[in-house]
């Protein structure tokens, strides 16, 4: 398939020429509005968000100046075509260059099994092109690892979901000697956190490249509150930090799925580098979920590696159970 430049057309699908797929580096507002009804459609299917989290902020709020935004539209161009599905690339993803860069994609339910998946990946694979190219697959659903086969991607990384009814917390054990705790401040704590959390996740292929817009644009989020957002610290100086998070029933990016009853999240945890070990983790850990219980939910999810074996120890020791996974599927690129 012939590399699209940036605002081209793409080569429709074989057997489909009212297929178009169109590459832009930004969306104008009524076509981003078009791509989250399109999600909720597909969540409302699925049972699981097609789209992560800072894909939708990109919808939103805009921005991401190296994104690449794939739509697929089927039908004739009067009235309007449909939007029958929607793929992004992040052409900025400096996680691993030798991996290549991420990407999302999602068909419509209504135009399902037609090939257009497959002519959505391979528009990707020519963006991507001459580097690999890594898609994630939300929910690992039997149709994404088929066409993942089909396409010739290999399964790279898996990240849990663990959940834990909110009922029946053990207490909050003591802190650390030294150690108090605070919520966050908004305009005062934010150069803070950003280096602690680049240091505690220096590892972690996306939450260890936060740049202060990243947290600006969670900060202009609804969900968004300080009173949740919970910072220790040990003479003056951050320590660590949890930071949680309330999913509504008409989030798109709910984990448990679309009307569902609100669910608390265990959003970002971590400790200084420097001062791990005494405890800090754990009492951060049920210091956030204490607070998601006062808020009236009954229930609190997390994410975390499936190789990540010290991490799903410590949620499993504190009533955390696997219940979902979503999936990296890679492709080596042309060659």
């Amino acid at each position: 398939m012939p590399h699209p430049p940036t605002g081209a057309e793409a080569s429709p699908p074989a057997g489909d020429k009212a297929t178009r797929i169109t590459v832009s580096g930004a969306l104008a507002e009524p076509d981003a509005a078009r791509v989250l009804r399109l999600a909720e459609a597909a969540a409302g299917r699925d049972a699981v968000g097609p789209l992560s989290e800072p894909v939708l902020l990109h919808l939103r709020y805009g921005g991401g100046a190296r994104a690449r935004n794939l739509l697929l539209t089927a039908g004739p161009a009067l009235p309007a075509p449909v939007l029958a599905g929607y793929a992004h690339l992040d052409a900025a993803d400096q996680a691993d260059q030798a991996e290549g860069p991420a990407a999302e994609l999602v068909i419509h339910p209504d135009h399902r099994g037609h090939g257009l998946g497959l002519a959505l990946v391979r528009a990707l694979l020519a963006e991507a092109a001459p580097r690999p190219l890594r898609v994630w697959a939300h929910g690992d659903l039997p149709a994404a690892r088929a066409l993942a086969a089909r396409a010739g991607f290999t399964r790279i990384r898996s990240l849990w979901t663990m959940y834990r009814p909110l009922a029946d917390l053990p207490p909050v054990p003591a802190f650390p000697p030294g150690v108090t705790m605070r919520p966050f401040a908004v305009g005062t704590d934010e150069a803070a956190w950003l280096d602690v959390n680049r240091r505690a996740f220096a590892h972690h292929p996306e939450q260890g490249s936060w740049t202060a817009e990243d947290l600006a644009l969670r900060e202009r989020e609804p969900w968004f509150d300080p009173d949740g957002f919970f910072l220790a610290e040990r003479d003056g100086k951050l320590a660590g930090f949890h930071w949680t998070k309330i999913h509504g029933p008409a989030d798109n990016d709910n984990p448990a799925g679309p009307d569902h009853e609100p669910v608390g999240e265990v959003y970002v945890l971590g400790v200084d580098p420097a001062g791990q070990g005494g405890g800090l983790g754990r009492a951060l850990t049920l210091a956030g979920l204490h607070y998601l219980r006062s808020r009236g939910l009954a229930e609190v999810m997390l994410y975390v590696d499936e190789d990540n074996a010290p991490a799903i120890r410590l949620y499993e020791s504190l009533g955390f159970a696997h219940r979902g996974t979503d999936v990296m599927f890679r492709h080596p690129g042309p060659g």
